[in-house]
């Protein structure tokens, strides 16, 4: 590979839903096709954990954990080979704020059109909304077909 040419970064977010599980499968489709590389982007917030009502948590435990699990989903949704292509990020922080950070420079950023929260009935959720008003690449929305 050439140093001279910057690599083609698909960035996607991985909240533990069915929908960002397509748009992981879409990320290494696309990466695929434009000789790109993935950085699944996973976004840890505890709750409380800004408040002065916090409870008292064993932060590097709980990171552990998480990332565990993280690398476990990822295999578990791409398989064995392909999970370890995926360079994994596990970010403490705002999740549309970290994803905008993280997709500076990228190809496009991608996630699913809704998370593990919201409104079942909502079309897009706050995350993939924000993102698509204000990312500095192109989004891609990606919604699941189960809905």
């Amino acid at each position: 590979m050439d140093r001279d040419v910057p690599e083609r970064r698909v960035v996607v977010g991985v909240d533990g839903s069915q929908s960002s599980y397509e748009a992981l499968r879409w990320a290494v489709r696309y990466a695929g096709l434009v000789d790109g590389i993935v950085e699944a982007v996973a976004v840890w917030e505890l709750p409380g954990l800004y408040s002065w009502s916090a409870p008292a948590v064993d932060m590097e435990v709980d990171e552990d954990e998480t990332r565990e699990k993280m690398r476990r989903e990822l295999t578990e949704v791409l398989g064995a080979d392909a999970a370890g292509s995926v360079r994994s990020h596990l970010v403490h922080g705002n999740p549309a704020d970290v994803l905008l950070r993280a997709a500076e420079g990228a190809e496009v950023l991608v996630v699913g059109s809704r998370g593990r929260g919201g409104f079942a009935r909502a079309l897009l959720g706050s995350v993939s909304q924000h993102v698509s008003q204000h990312a500095g690449c192109p989004v891609v929305i990606v919604r699941c077909q189960k809905q």
